[in-house]
């Protein structure tokens, strides 16, 4: 069976800045494979373009210009916070405002967003909000470790699944790092 829309399908990965010699930035193995349906959307466009028509057993090996994955990484997503929006009982919360931190918050709109703590002074908290692989040639060197007919339970819950990442941190969907 080939990896066509409405398919569910599972890959192992792994995911390398710039090219097949660059720094590792994630790996998928057998035990917790990514596995989602195909053409839903839930993933970088061109990272299914590069897999569309392969089939179980087949393996993979492309590159992801950044313009074509997160983007260019942002001034504008690089913002001073108050600090005391970090306080808790009135007290700076100092585990959750430290540098390198991920603090998940949302926009004057009610958005989920998350920052990443890149510096902390007296007064402000220093956040950037871009996707942690803004900016980033992405090299996925892999295999198809299944493809199948998509049930329609699996289907119907597309419509509750985050979209337009291609990052995945664990378990069978879409990681908690879409933004």
């Amino acid at each position: 069976m080939v990896i066509e829309n409405d398919k569910m399908v599972s890959l192992i990965y792994e995911l390398r800045e710039n090219d097949n010699d660059g720094k590792i930035l994630e790996t998928v193995n057998e035990s917790s494979p990514l596995s989602f349906v195909f053409g839903t959307g839930n993933l970088l466009p061109e990272f299914e373009s590069n897999i569309k028509s392969l089939k179980e057993g087949n393996s993979f090996s492309f590159r992801l210009d950044y313009e074509n994955a997160y983007g260019d990484k942002r001034e504008e997503m690089i913002i001073d916070i108050p600090i005391s929006v970090f306080e808790v009982d009135g007290k700076i919360d100092s585990e959750l405002c430290r540098v390198g931190n991920e603090v998940p918050m949302s926009d004057s709109s009610g958005n989920r967003l998350n920052g990443i703590v890149n510096e902390v002074t007296e007064s402000t908290v220093r956040m950037d909000f871009n996707h942690p692989m803004a900016g980033i040639n992405l090299f996925f060197n892999g295999k198809v470790v299944n493809v199948r007919d998509v049930t329609p339970e699996e289907l119907a819950g597309q419509n509750n699944s985050c979209s337009g990442c291609g990052s995945h941190s664990g378990g069978s969907s879409c990681s908690g790092s879409c933004s």
